[in-house]
């Protein structure tokens, strides 16, 4: 009896504690790649709620005067915070509303909903043409002001952030988020996407180098990152070596407890 306690604890001992080597992001060496492969090779379409920054200059200073006038005071809808930028330009940051538009001055609502940054850049162009005369030079930018996700399951500090860049990798992501707890699936990490045409659920492996390679590597905005628990955590057993024993102790106290008691009835 006593030995297939002692077979039970070195057992239970051995595959409740987490591996160092599930712990350690981006293992392995790089591997050498012939052809150039483009990472998120698919323009991103803009979504509700998304950010987006929309600088313009002209040498028209009238037409720069008319956006900075009607910034001051923020025109814009609520959720827009815009700025006047020095030396002939205006830019700001807009939030596009649930109806998929933006409001800009002047300009009034425009759609963006399902356009590329770049498809939305040209149409503000094109409705800007009105104002301006013949060879006066135009210059309008548009991209992302912030990448806004959400993080949920074996995180330090879960919830929906946003991190202003205009792009992100999920070990950003994560490290932003205060890490994954100990007892996080580092090699099994789910990213739910929202798309156009519906929701999509990818896994990544994060301990390797390759995940470098993966289409989820570089986040996109609204993602949802699930860091699913490891099994350790379901057995309650520990994540440590010390965790490990003090638990398996007390249940080895337990059982051999039961048995002597057993016994003597």
């Amino acid at each position: 009896m006593k030995k297939n306690l002692y077979l039970a604890f070195l057992t239970l001992f051995l595959i409740s504690c987490v591996p160092s080597k599930d712990l350690i992001y981006l293992q392995g060496n790089p591997v050498k790649k012939n052809e150039v492969k483009r990472i998120n090779n698919v323009p991103y379409k803009l979504q509700v709620d998304d950010i987006i920054n929309i600088d313009i200059k002209s040498e028209n200073l009238e037409l720069v005067s008319i956006f900075n006038k009607q910034s001051i005071g923020g025109v814009s809808s609520g959720n827009n915070n815009a700025n006047v930028n020095q030396g002939g330009g205006y830019f700001t940051d807009y939030s596009v509303d649930d109806y998929g538009n933006i409001r800009l001055p002047t300009l009034g609502e425009i759609n963006v909903l399902g356009y590329t940054t770049l498809e939305v850049r040209k149409k503000i162009e094109s409705a800007l043409k009105a104002y301006i005369k013949l060879g006066e030079e135009l210059f309008v930018s548009v991209k992302l002001s912030g990448i806004r996700y959400t993080i949920i399951g074996e995180i330090s500090r879960p919830g929906p952030n946003i991190i202003f860049q205009n792009r992100v990798s999920i070990i950003d992501a994560i490290a932003n988020s205060g890490d994954i707890t100990i007892v996080g699936n580092r090699k099994k990490v789910e990213v739910i996407r929202q798309t156009i045409s519906g929701v999509e659920k990818y896994y990544i492996d994060l301990t390797k180098v390759d995940a470098f390679n993966s289409e989820v590597f570089y986040i996109k905005p609204n993602d949802i990152i699930n860091i699913i628990p490891l099994k350790q955590k379901a057995w309650g057993t520990g994540t440590t070596g010390l965790q490990t024993v003090t638990t398996v102790v007390s249940i080895f106290t337990l059982i051999t407890s039961t048995f002597i008691l057993a016994r003597n009835l």
